[in-house]
């Protein structure tokens, strides 16, 4: 694999001006939505392999979120590559001011092995859209999904267009080394400072979907039972290996027993009364990351759940009470199924702890409608749900990315598209009269600043 000559080839495809078109901006967008539906089932076997995701999970939060953005891509591709005209003041008679979206050139996508399939297809459905060509950098993380996904990828495009690498840390050091027009990747707040640094030697813009530690806050108004079902949905989905998952729990002091009742029904709901059996419950990804969630059981009281084993991978859903908030399982991304609580009396309070932590990518609360918009309007996130956890990533006319330490830029939808593309202006300056007064001397000067005044 000659990543110099892959990144080089699809320079000079992208110069020849064929990704332009508005017809093969279409017809390539078609390919990759017929090939999610050639390879769905092998893709999800991969992610079978790799995570123990259920066939509904995988379709659920990989393929058809990709199918989403593909298809929106697709409905509104004439009108966000539409030539539009701007007003122009009267200054500047008699001139014709235009914006047309042009698209970068050569990007780097890079994807995480939490959501494999849909991290690394969506923002390229945004790259196609945008006329771009791209090259696909994988996590060795999902080995199987990786494979399945460059078999795919080689199958639909030419690798001058669009190109899988695969590989580990040192693929990832030279690829990031390399020139692209943009470096959008999704990881680790520490993965996205690494790139950022690369980039920065060729004043590359970079797109980083980061993440951090999404507080979840269940006020004493929140209808438990609901609060507690979808808390724990977004909690167990990927065994909580969703950079968007509700990392820590603030209950108010009234409810906090009951919501820990009300949250152990819920699972039972959902998973049946033993979640080792359910079909439904991922596994964690490694035994590294297994034995940093396992070290985190320690640093609180367990409450609910707090089984294990190492041999499967397997961590149950966990409450941790009596956590102090200087300990890593409250410093660090948790990225698993445990659940620390802290408990609170006061808005105030709430919003003091979070606001003294790095913006999350995330924030959610359970209440009185008012009461959460108040609060996220004083504490910042990447995006936020009043009532609900995960779902404002679902909807591709809503921008999702992060803030701060959690990210910067935001894709889906017309979102994906501007990322990839620059917006530029075009003036247009008539022949038939040419004005004296922009010219030097300048002699029209005084009755022009009159006129402006």
């Amino acid at each position: 694999m000659n990543i110099g000559a892959i990144v080089d080839s699809q320079k000079a495809f992208f110069r020849s001006g064929e990704t332009l078109a508005r017809d093969f901006r279409r017809a390539q967008l078609r390919k990759l939505l017929s090939a999610l539906y050639s390879w769905e089932d092998t893709l999800c076997d991969a992610l079978k392999e790799d995570l123990h995701k259920s066939p509904e999970e995988a379709y659920m939060t990989e393929i058809s979120m990709v199918r989403g953005e593909i298809r929106n891509q697709l409905r509104h591709l004439r009108s966000r590559m539409r030539r539009s005209r701007v007003s122009t003041p009267l200054a500047h008679f008699p001139c014709r001011g235009y914006e047309v979206m042009e698209p970068l050139g050569t990007v780097l996508i890079v994807s995480p092995w939490n959501y494999p399939v849909q991290l690394l297809l969506s923002p390229l459905a945004g790259a196609i859209a945008a006329g771009c060509t791209a090259v696909l950098k994988t996590s060795p993380s999902a080995p199987a999904v990786s494979a399945v996904l460059r078999r795919m990828i080689e199958e639909c495009f030419r690798p001058e267009y669009v190109a899988v690498v695969e590989g580990h840390r040192e693929v990832n050091e030279e690829l990031f080394a390399r020139r692209f027009d943009l470096v959008f990747l999704t990881g680790s707040p520490e993965l996205g400072k690494v790139a950022m640094k690369a980039a920065a030697e060729h004043l590359t813009p970079v797109v980083l979907e980061l993440g951090g530690k999404s507080p979840c806050i269940v006020d004493s108004e929140a209808d438990l039972k609901v609060a507690a079902r979808r808390i724990a949905w977004g909690k167990t989905l990927n065994a909580g290996q969703t950079c968007i998952a509700p990392d820590y729990l603030l209950l108010h002091e009234d409810i906090k027993d009951a919501f820990v009742e009300a949250f152990r029904q819920a699972l039972a709901e959902l998973h049946g009364p033993d979640i080792r059996k359910s079909s439904h419950y991922a596994r964690i990804v490694s035994d590294r990351a297994f034995g940093r969630l396992t070290s985190y059981l320690r640093q609180g009281r367990i409450v609910a759940g707090g089984r294990t084993d190492a041999a499967g991978r397997f961590i149950e859903p966990t409450l941790l009470d009596g956590v102090d908030p200087d300990s890593p399982v409250m410093q660090e991304e948790i990225f698993g199924p445990v659940f620390p609580i802290v408990t609170w009396r006061s808005p105030e309070e709430v919003e003091e702890f979070v606001r003294s932590r790095e913006k999350p990518l995330a924030l959610y609360y359970f209440g009185n409608v008012r009461s959460g918009r108040e609060l996220a309007g004083r504490c910042s996130s990447g995006g936020a749900c009043i009532n609900d956890c995960i779902m404002h990533i679902v909807n591709e006319r809503l921008p999702f990315g992060g803030v701060g330490n959690s990210g910067m830029g935001a894709y889906h939808g017309r979102y994906s598209f501007e990322a990839f593309s620059h917006r530029r202006a075009i003036v247009e300056t008539p022949t038939w009269i040419d004005l004296p007064f922009r010219y030097m001397p300048y002699k029209a000067i005084r009755l022009v600043r009159k006129i402006l005044r």
